[in-house]
């Protein structure tokens, strides 16, 4: 693998070395990407869902609202409920009102989905190794550090979820 600019056939050089830092940083987050959803599609779901039901799991049992389960994503939805809709229609979450506040609707990991995340476990444990294994200790650290010090440098984050009418009314 040759360097970005020969990767992606740019013959005029960069602009800035805060470009090419950063077209790098979009073009491996991409790519990692695209390697986790190559090893989960064949599961019948999306790396996203995935996500979704990692984090319910963590919640699990009493579950969380849509505005929580953005709030905990590692890649921001738009879309909270049509995602959490699709998991439902899978069998992978449940949902229910809050009996307090009817506005407000509480999802849940699913049996099913707790059985799908416990087959994919070894699976998932692997692969940080299997995509970042080629870099050494110090290298990790060192690659760990200046990313969560580039996040000082990004304002805000993420977009709230759109939730449409089932969530968290406060939000």
């Amino acid at each position: 693998m040759g360097n970005l600019k020969d990767e992606i056939k740019q013959a005029r050089p960069f602009h800035s070395v805060h470009e090419q830092a950063l077209l790098n940083l979009l073009r491996t987050a991409d790519r990692l990407d695209r390697a986790l959803e190559k090893r989960i599609r064949p599961l019948g779901i999306t790396s996203t869902q995935y996500n979704v039901l990692r984090i319910l799991r963590g919640a699990h049992p009493r579950g969380l609202t849509c505005s929580a389960i953005g709030d905990r994503m590692i890649t921001a939805e738009p879309d909270i409920t049509r995602l959490l809709s699709r998991l439902k229609k899978l069998g992978l979450v449940r949902q229910h009102r809050d009996p307090r506040d009817r506005r407000i609707l509480w999802t849940r990991v699913s049996a099913a989905g707790l059985k799908m995340l416990r087959e994919m476990d070894p699976m998932m444990e692997r692969m940080p190794a299997e995509l970042l294994g080629h870099l050494g200790a110090k290298e990790l650290d060192e690659l760990i550090r200046l990313l969560e010090k580039s996040h000082q440098g990004v304002e805000g984050g993420a977009t709230q979820p759109r939730c449409e009418g089932n969530c968290d009314p406060n939000e």
